[in-house]
């Protein structure tokens, strides 16, 4: 199984403070010692990396690109890809669609993932599925 992991669950797995912290490390746990394969994209290590600084410090910065950035498997974003997914935000007309979920989503029909690690409810409202672990998402 390929599972598509998003900046919120690693967000919340990196802060203590997290409101879900606790569930966020059961399931990196669970994802680690199984057979997925974890999948991410270029943009959103940019924005993991920018929030973890902003708001962790670069000790978390390092924890990351040490521990986690390893075991993932990173898709890097070609124009092709962020033109459509600037389309597909655009055409939500939504204010708090990012950029980054539009890529995210269109990565994922693109590539035939359908299942995500997110605290993100817009995985679920564009139609994919939370990892069988993940039922907060």
């Amino acid at each position: 199984m390929n599972c598509f992991v998003d900046t919120s669950a690693f967000l919340a797995f990196l802060d203590r403070d997290d409101a879900n912290h606790s569930n966020a490390a059961e399931i990196w746990k669970v994802l680690l010692s199984g057979s997925a394969l974890l999948v991410t994209t270029n943009y959103v290590l940019v924005e993991i990396l920018a929030l973890a600084q902003n708001r962790l410090g670069l000790k978390a910065v390092r924890a990351f690109q040490g521990s986690i950035e390893p075991v993932l498997t990173v898709h890097w974003v070609d124009s092709g890809l962020h033109e459509a997914a600037v389309a597909g935000l655009l055409s939500q007309s939504r204010r708090r669609m990012s950029l980054v979920d539009c890529v995210s989503f269109e990565f994922m029909r693109r590539a035939g993932i359908t299942q995500y690690f997110a605290f993100d409810r817009h995985f679920r409202e564009q139609g994919f599925d939370a990892a069988a672990i993940n039922s907060q998402s």
